[in-house]
């Protein structure tokens, strides 16, 4: 699902998907994960659509909530759907970023769209989420730049008040932002915030950033963790299986870096600089069938124990990705204390 720059293919570039080609294979497929992404060995990338994108104006009113696309970057075609609780004044913002491995996802894609448009109405919050550029086309830190150069641009608008943008800005306040996302979106939140680190105050000026709220963020490493080895067999459970984890890595780090690179594992060396980083509160969500459950307990115990605010959320009985894949009861139990996680830890701050 790969949004392109030329505007003229399609009619709205945000939300149609790429039109299939014919391809001819030069040396077979290089990686894939099923369903999700093929890679030739050519350099030729497939996204079947597995899940539809939206248009911004779905169901929204429905939850007395507006959401609308607006274009940050016309060269990167970074853009952001706006989700604003209607009638409602002087609420946190949320910049979100959507997971999927940094190879697939979109902020079109249905479940992303619902999701946030609850957590908007639940939360009390104003979210951009980010349509960033993804892998392999676009390897990291192509991510970390599109969620960089999106909060600048908030930043801007936050000093100019153009007045294309006071449908949204009047809604919310700037001195409460928040870094969110799941999965790779939640790897990018936490590398977009220890890249402004000790600037934060002007680098963001007059914005200011409050929290970060991560969602079984997609770590790795090359030594195994428990939760990892115990995920041999693919579990229905959950949505990432440690092979997928795997393939993503190859596909979104550069290519001469393995796992253990600090983009995909914060702890390596011991994360002897985490007690140099300036990072406000963190919140951690994590699942109790995910195999990164082990992974995301150490982060969380290294970062306290590098003197950071760490408030720390076990979901029971649910895997990777639950809260936008999974209609079962407990999905949808545990999506509601997810919700009210983030909206008790947003008001607090």
């Amino acid at each position: 699902m790969i949004f392109k720059r030329m505007a003229a293919m399609y009619i709205d570039p945000r939300l149609k998907l790429q039109m299939a080609k014919p391809h001819l294979q030069n040396g077979g497929t290089s990686e894939e994960i099923e369903g999700l992404i093929r890679v030739y060995a050519d350099g030729h990338v497939e996204r079947p659509p597995i899940i539809p994108n939206v248009a911004c104006s779905t169901t929204a009113s429905d939850k007395g909530v507006t959401a609308k696309d607006v274009l940050i970057d016309i060269f990167t075609n970074t853009w952001a759907r706006i989700y604003i609780p209607n009638s409602q004044r002087n609420l946190p913002l949320l910049v979100y970023f959507h997971g999927g491995g940094f190879c697939v996802g979109s902020a079109a894609w249905s479940c992303y769209h619902e999701f946030l448009l609850n957590l908007a109405s639940k939360a009390k919050c104003v979210i951009l989420s980010i349509n960033y550029r993804l892998s392999p086309e676009n390897r990291l830190p192509a991510a970390y730049d599109d969620g960089f150069n999106a909060l600048m641009w908030l930043k801007q608008q936050a000093i100019t008040n153009p007045i294309e943008h006071k449908w949204w800005l009047g809604n919310c306040n700037p001195s409460k932002l928040f870094l969110a996302g799941d999965s790779a979106g939640a790897n990018i939140s936490y590398n977009t915030a220890t890249r402004i680190g000790h600037n934060e105050s002007t680098l963001l000026k007059p914005l200011t950033l409050k929290g970060i709220i991560l969602i079984q963020p997609f770590f790795g490493g090359e030594s195994r963790t428990k939760s990892e080895k115990l995920a041999a067999t693919p579990s229905s459970t959950s949505a990432l299986t440690l092979s997928a984890a795997d393939t993503y890595w190859r596909l979104s780090l550069p290519p001469t870096a393995n796992r253990d690179h600090p983009w995909s594992n914060p702890l390596v060396n011991g994360g002897a600089k985490l007690k140099e980083m300036k990072l406000p509160p963190l919140m951690v969500c994590i699942s109790e069938l995910d195999i990164l459950l082990d992974r995301n307990l150490e982060f969380c115990a290294a970062m306290a124990g590098a003197g950071k605010k760490v408030e720390r959320v076990i979901l029971k009985g649910v895997g990777h990705g639950f809260q936008i894949l999974n209609k079962d009861q407990i999905s949808t139990q545990r999506t509601q204390e997810l919700m009210g996680s983030i909206r008790a830890f947003i008001h607090q701050q």
